[in-house]
């Protein structure tokens, strides 16, 4: 049975899930046992644009409150860090990760000559290119085209989502999106699709495809390695029933396999908080803490808390001031959050955003985002920084 280019539409969600699988999943057929100390990146993107003011509370700064009459937290309901700062009174899992030492968090993080479109500022964050710059391919993608080069068992990248973001695809590989190992294994194993696999026969003068015929193969092939590998050591920790949640719990439980992932990628979302902010962040920030409270403590039962190194950013921030619908417009420059139980350096890694010194009404920058994509590459992953975020960047001290 031989089917042409209108027949081939038909395949559907398979096909389009196969645009994303790497050719070298395949390498992985023959499992090998992945040692304590394989070093795992989770990255948690927060979209819409989080408002970090909000998040890490400056509520010594009269400033803070000057500014947001109504949506400032107060003092006493924030969870102390420090004499100056403390974080939205949601992350108490993440109060309790500060106090054991394993977490950490810089402020004022950006790049220069910042961008307040939603879409523009994440394409820079996912390809860590220059705002005056435009590329087709992210940070993470080109690390995968740059550890695999000659490789016969490459790590791979995988976001728990049924659509892969550009920071994950490269030039020669992408990761795979997937939202659930089983629900893709279970529409690899269709009937309809065994049948025209069986009935394929090869036509030169077909090749758009028999490309599609050779990356519905692989589909199945890396659909049955991955929900075999996911049904290896299955996670009993108990998970909120979010989506962030079951996202983490996937994530737990391939980490605790033989698979050879070095990143997954996973979003929570929208932090957008135009209108109603007290009420938004506050759901978005108790899915926050209570899905991460279950993979650490998955993580340390399974002596692998210091194996793995979680990370969370968001496209821009907020404006200092509140607007009149009770909310934030976009910001520029924001926090990010650093969990792990091997942490170089542990609490606040830098100075609170300095309110007196605003940018046109923002958060002024004082650190770019790809010293922190630098640092992670060599320090974490231990390959080269420079020819993956195509500049120097100096690593940093927390890893």
């Amino acid at each position: 049975m031989l089917i042409k280019r209108k027949s081939f539409i038909q395949i559907g969600s398979l096909a389009t899930a196969s645009v994303f699988v790497p050719k070298f999943l395949k390498a992985f057929e023959t499992p090998a046992a992945v040692p304590q100390g394989n070093k795992v990146v989770v990255i948690i993107q927060l979209s819409g644009g989080n408002d970090g003011l909000n998040t890490v509370i400056p509520f010594r700064n009269d400033l803070y409150y000057k500014n947001r009459p109504k949506l400032g937290i107060q003092k006493n309901e924030a969870l102390m860090l420090t004499d100056e700062a403390g974080l939205h009174p949601s992350l108490t899992a993440f109060k309790e990760l500060y106090d054991d030492g394993s977490l950490g968090i810089f402020n004022s993080v950006g790049y220069p000559n910042p961008d307040k479109s939603h879409f523009r500022s994440m394409d820079i964050w996912h390809t860590a290119s220059k705002s005056t710059d435009y590329w087709n391919t992210g940070w993470i993608g080109r690390y995968l085209d740059a550890q695999c080069a000659g490789c016969d068992k490459p790590t791979q990248a995988l976001e728990i989502d049924d659509v892969l973001s550009l920071a994950l695809k490269g030039e020669h590989i992408k990761g795979l999106a997937l939202e659930d190992p089983k629900r893709l294994y279970n529409t690899s194993q269709e009937k309809y699709f065994k049948e025209i696999l069986a009935n394929h026969k090869a036509d030169a003068h077909e090749q758009p495809v028999e490309y599609l015929y050779k990356t519905m193969a692989e589909t199945i092939s890396s659909a049955d390695y991955i929900f075999k590998q996911s049904k290896q050591r299955p996670s009993a920790e108990t998970y909120p029933d979010t989506e962030l949640g079951k996202g983490l719990k996937t994530i737990a439980s391939l980490i605790f396999s033989d698979i050879n992932t070095k990143v997954y990628y996973i979003s929570l979302g929208s932090f957008d908080t135009h209108i109603n902010q007290e009420f938004q962040q506050k759901r978005l920030f108790n899915e926050l803490n209570g899905a991460v409270k279950a993979f650490v403590k998955d993580l340390k039962a399974n002596n692998r808390f210091d194996d793995v190194l979680l990370f969370s950013f968001s496209e821009f921030g907020r404006r200092v001031a509140q607007n009149a619908s009770g909310g934030t417009d976009h910001g520029k420059a924001n926090n990010m959050f650093f969990v792990s139980g091997a942490l170089k350096q542990k609490g606040i890694y830098n100075a609170l955003p300095d309110l007196n010194k605003l940018d046109d009404g923002d958060l002024q920058f004082q650190m770019d985002f790809r010293e922190v994509y630098a640092t992670v590459l060599e320090k974490w992953l231990g390959t080269d920084a420079e020819p993956i975020l195509k500049q120097k960047m100096q690593p940093l001290n927390f890893i």
